[in-house]
C-alpha cells in the first residue's frame, strides 16, 4: 500500500505476519526438527486465534485437523528444551520492552482442576478464586516497563503431598531432581536466573508472601538491586536502635509524618493514599538504604483506614514519591494474568504431566509477549498531542502504560491470526 507522497506503509496485517515471522525465527533454534519447529508455529497461532478456547481440540481444528493427536504430541513427546523456549522469550521481551525501563513483579495465580491427576493438583488457596479450590498454583515474574508489561518466568508449585508421594510424581512424570521449594524460594530462583540472563530492573516489586521471605531480600541486595516488598504486619525492623513489629512504628506515626501522593492513575482518577517512611537500622551498604513505608487508604465515614507495609531497599537518593510510583506498578501483574488467560489461553491446557504444563504455559507466555511488543510499536507510531508539543519544545517526555487492553487492541485493529 502507497501513501499520497508515494511512499509505502504496512498495513495492520503486513505488520502483525512480520513481527510473527520475526519472533518465530528467533525461537527456532529451540526445535531441532523442521516438524516440530512449524508445529510450534501452529500452536502459536492458535493462540493467538480468535477461538473462545483454546484447548488441544479447538487448536487443531483451527489447524484444520481432525483430531488433536499432533498438538498433544507438541506438548508431550516431542524433542525441545521448554526452558530454552524460556530463554529465547526472555531475550525477545529484553530487546523490545527493555528500553523504556523496567521492573520485576512476583506473584503467583491458580489453575481450577478437575480430579487428582494433573500434576501439582491439591485443594488449596487460589488467590484467583479468592477461596480454597483444588487447583494448580503458578508462580509467576512479570516484566512491566513504560511500554509495556508481559510474563517473563514461571515455576509450578508442588505441594508436599506431591513431592512426599514418588509414585504419584512419576505418574506425572515430575523429574525426579524436583524437590519441595516454597513459592518465595520459586520466585527466587526465578528472579536469580532473570538478573544473570542480562534484564536490568529498577525494581524488584511482591506481596507479603515473597516479602517477608528473608533469603530472597538478602539475595536482592547482595546483588544490590532494588526492591520494593509487601511484608505482613508481624514483620519486625530495627528503627533508630529499636526492634519492634512494623504495625507497631505504625502506630506511633503523627499527623506530620504522612504525605499524601498518588501511586499512579487508575480508572477513577489517581490513586491516592496516605504514607509514611522510616529508615532501618541495618547492616550498611555504601550508597543504599533501607526503609519501612507505610500506607493508609482514604476513608470517610467511621470504617477504619486499611494499612499496608513494604520493606524498601534502594539508592540512598532515592524519594518517597518514587517509591510509591514503583509501587503502584504491582498492579501490572494482575492484568497479565487476566489477559493471557483470557487471549492466549494461558489456564485452557488439557495436559497433566509437568512437561506438559511447562511446555504449554510457556507457549502462551510467549504469544502474551508478542501481543504486548505488537501493542507497544503501535502506540509508539501514534504520539499524543501532549508529546508532540512537548518534543517541540525540546523536553523529555514520559512513555505511556498501555492505553487499552490487549482485546480492544486486537478488535479496534482488527488483527486476525497470520
Amino acid at each position: 500500500m502507497k501513501q499520497q507522497d508515494g511512499s509505502s506503509f504496512q498495513s495492520a496485517e503486513e505488520v502483525w505476519a512480520a513481527e510473527f515471522q520475526e519472533m518465530c525465527g528467533r525461537i527456532s533454534p529451540v526445535f531441532a526438527r523442521s516438524e516440530t519447529r512449524q508445529r510450534a508455529q501452529t500452536y502459536l497461532q492458535g493462540l493467538l486465534s480468535p477461538l473462545e478456547r483454546k484447548n488441544g481440540w479447538q487448536l487443531a481444528e483451527q489447524a484444520g485437523e481432525s483430531t488433536p493427536y499432533a498438538m498433544q504430541y507438541l506438548l508431550d513427546r516431542a524433542v525441545w528444551d521448554a526452558e530454552d523456549l524460556r530463554d529465547e522469550m526472555r531475550e525477545y521481551i529484553r530487546s523490545r520492552l527493555g528500553k523504556g525501563g523496567g521492573m520485576l513483579v512476583i506473584d503467583e495465580t491458580g489453575f481450577l482442576k478437575k480430579g487428582t491427576k494433573s500434576v501439582g493438583v491439591q485443594r488449596q488457596y487460589s488467590g484467583t478464586a479468592g477461596r480454597i479450590e483444588n487447583c494448580q498454583i503458578g508462580v509467576f515474574l512479570t516484566y512491566t516497563s513504560s511500554v509495556g508489561h508481559t510474563l517473563l518466568d514461571r515455576e509450578l508449585y508442588l505441594p508436599k503431598s506431591w513431592t512426599n508421594d514418588p509414585q504419584r510424581c512419576r505418574e506425572a512424570d515430575v523429574p525426579k531432581k524436583v524437590g519441595f521449594a516454597t513459592k518465595p524460594a520459586l520466585a527466587a530462583r526465578m528472579l536469580w536466573r532473570t538478573l544473570d540472563g542480562g534484564v536490568q530492573a529498577r525494581w524488584v516489586l511482591g506481596d507479603s508472601v515473597y516479602g517477608s521471605h528473608r533469603p530472597l531480600r538478602k539475595g536482592l541486595e547482595e546483588r544490590s538491586q532494588a526492591y520494593a516488598l509487601a511484608v505482613a504486619c508481624k514483620e519486625k525492623v530495627e528503627v533508630d536502635g529499636t526492634r519492634k513489629r512494623v504495625d507497631q512504628f505504625a502506630r506511633n506515626l503523627t499527623s506530620a509524618d504522612w504525605q499524601r501522593l498518588s501511586a499512579g492513575e487508575g480508572s477513577k482518577g489517581p490513586r491516592l493514599f496516605d504514607w509514611a517512611w522510616m529508615q532501618i537500622t541495618g547492616t550498611e551498604k555504601q550508597g543504599w538504604k533501607r526503609w519501612l513505608v507505610v500506607r493508609r487508604s482514604l476513608v470517610e465515614g467511621p470504617k477504619p483506614a486499611e494499612v499496608a507495609y513494604f520493606l524498601i531497599f534502594a539508592p540512598s537518593t532515592t524519594t518517597l514519591a518514587e517509591i510509591v510510583l514503583a509501587l503502584g506498578s504491582r498492579w501490572t501483574v494482575e492484568q497479565c494474568f487476566e489477559e493471557a488467560k483470557g487471549e492466549v489461553g494461558l489456564d485452557e491446557y488439557e495436559v497433566r504431566s509437568f512437561q506438559g504444563w511447562y511446555r504449554h504455559v510457556t507457549l502462551s507466555m510467549l504469544a502474551h509477549a508478542f501481543l504486548t511488543v505488537l501493542r507497544a510499536q503501535s502506540q509508539a507510531d501514534l504520539p499524543t498531542e501532549q508529546e508532540g508539543e512537548e518534543k517541540k519544545e525540546g523536553k523529555p517526555f514520559p512513555s505511556r502504560a498501555p492505553s487499552q487492553t490487549l482485546s480492544n487492541f486486537k478488535r479496534q485493529r482488527g488483527l486476525t491470526c497470520p
